[in-house]
């Protein structure tokens, strides 16, 4: 999880698109997400899909590599998921497992709209790091406590995660793991160790934001983003030939 985090976060940072505004990168994936969502999923799911995939590994220069370190997560959560729904339980003097014409038709159609969904909520992450998601929740006029929270969670959670993987490696150096007895107690260290650091760094954080006067939130200077209106027509563009395509598809499909 540690890796999938940083990953993704690397990934938008260097991403080419990460000048761009993040109204029109959010106005296209979160067209493409609706589209997943609420189209059905053939041919509309697919083709939201397949639309979030190219411009991934394409215009927005994710790559496979990348793409395949950050969406193996979602893709065994998809998989558990959708294995509950195409197999049936039953009882008949014991417990009995089965899969159906149907259950394999609806968790078919979860799978591809899952998937679909998740390939357009990474296009935003992926080329959007945090700080530029935060400022735009602020000029939505976002509650600055809420935005403050999800800054200080942030920050938090990669700390950790570095410590994590510090301890990680020093217990490994220390052959902590060689055994299962022996990566229990590392593992049950490592996370007290863990637990420490952050009720240390979190009380670290408050006593300095106390003496620099922090009263309501702090404020960044953020670069000026590039907003594209042609950006914007193709991608409201890209979204209605979806769902003509799949409205389409429903008319003249048997």
């Amino acid at each position: 999880m540690a890796a999938h985090g940083m990953t993704l976060d690397v990934a938008a940072w260097a991403s080419p698109w990460r000048t761009r505004s993040v109204r029109d990168k959010a106005v296209l994936a979160g067209g493409l997400l609706v589209a997943a969502v609420a189209l059905p999923a053939w041919p509309g799911g697919l083709l939201a899909g397949l639309a979030s995939l190219v411009l991934l590994v394409g215009p927005a220069g994710l790559g496979w590599r990348r793409l395949g370190r950050i969406s193996w997560l979602p893709l065994v959560s998809i998989l558990i998921g959708v294995a509950t729904v195409a197999v049936s339980v039953s009882w008949d003097g014991g417990v009995r497992l089965a899969v159906t014409p149907s259950g394999l038709t609806t968790a078919g159609g979860l799978a591809g709209r899952a998937l679909a969904a998740v390939l357009a909520m990474f296009l935003l992450a992926a080329t959007t790091p945090m700080a530029d998601l935060l400022a735009g929740l602020r000029a939505l006029r976002v509650p600055d406590p809420l935005i403050e929270i999800a800054a200080l969670v942030y920050r938090l959670t990669f700390g950790l995660l570095e410590s994590l993987g510090s301890i990680h490696e020093a217990q490994a150096a220390r052959l902590g793991y060689a055994t299962r007895r022996a990566a229990m107690s590392s593992a049950a260290m490592a996370s007290t160790a863990i637990f420490l650091r952050s009720w240390d760094r979190a009380s670290r954080l408050e006593a300095g934001l106390a003496g620099r006067g922090y009263e309501d939130s702090l404020r960044t200077i953020s670069p000026p983003k590039r907003r594209s209106t042609a950006f914007l027509v193709a991608s409201l563009a890209l979204i209605g030939a979806i769902g003509t395509a799949a409205a389409v598809w429903a008319v003249v499909a048997p």
